[in-house]
């Protein structure tokens, strides 16, 4: 099996030939309040909805993305519920399968809604850091 691939930003931060800039895309409009959610959603959905909406403010559309939202935030109630189900039943096997495919399918839908940093990267989000720590340390000792 080969190696797996280095992450963009290893590629950028060494100076890869192979690194090349995310594609621009089209400009979304921010919004200065969080959207209702459109159907019911228990306490984790909630808190997740809020937490997608403030945090991915930056390249979430309200517009346009607010149907998956909807559905990771409804997966992940159901989840709750059915981890319940399963911690309760032991021998429930078939629920814990299904579990493990939701928890699949949650993970999946994040990250097409940008919230890994290998997918913020692909949007232009990422920010890759040139100089370590020291050399920081050292240039503000500098400037001083």
């Amino acid at each position: 099996m080969p190696n797996p691939g280095k992450p963009a930003e290893v590629k950028k931060k060494i100076g890869s030939r192979h690194y090349s800039e995310p594609t621009t895309g089209i400009e979304l409009t921010q919004y200065d309040e969080t959207p209702e959610p459109l159907r019911r959603l228990e306490e984790s959905g909630l808190d997740l909805w809020d937490r997608v909406w403030n945090r991915g403010a930056i390249w979430i559309s309200n517009r346009t993305d607010i149907e998956l939202v909807q559905m990771v935030c409804e997966q992940l109630d159901e989840r709750d519920s059915l981890r319940s189900y399963v911690l309760e039943n032991m021998d429930a096997w078939h629920e814990r399968a299904a579990l493990r495919q939701l928890e699949r399918d949650i993970a999946s839908n994040l990250s097409s809604l940008g919230f890994t940093p290998a997918d913020r990267t692909k949007l232009g989000l990422a920010e890759v850091k040139t100089q370590s720590k020291l050399q920081e340390l050292m240039a503000k000792k500098n400037e001083r």
